[in-house]
């Protein structure tokens, strides 16, 4: 399974050198709306209480995306993954959808 370390944002990992690229690869998470916990959320908002409940999802989310691209890249043979971006997006009905993508690449430790 690929490290945590080896997924970044950026082009490239420093100490390594991309021996083989596999193309990207990307991972999704969604959440149908819950009218019951949104009203909750929102009532909330009105009284000035954080919304730590929706943080806690969000997070989830990202790593459910996360962890479905880690899958994806390693069943390809990659050792890694780079230039990782998120997308979200909130359908009409309050749903939300997180996509993770990046380039899955093959890295080998680069000589000194």
């Amino acid at each position: 399974m690929i490290a945590n370390d080896n997924i970044v944002t950026f082009d490239r990992l420093d100490g390594y050198r991309t021996t083989r690229t596999f193309g990207y690869v990307s991972g999704t998470a969604s959440r149908p709306r819950n009218r019951l916990r949104s009203t909750f959320r929102s009532l909330g908002m009105l009284i000035g209480l954080a919304s730590a409940e929706f943080l806690s999802d969000a997070e989830q989310l990202r790593a459910e995306a996360l962890e479905a691209l880690r899958k994806r890249a390693d069943s390809l043979g990659a050792n890694a993954v780079i230039g990782l971006q998120f997308f979200v997006s909130e359908g009409d009905d309050g749903a939300c959808e997180v996509v993770a993508f990046g380039q899955a690449v093959s890295v080998a430790a680069s000589e000194s």
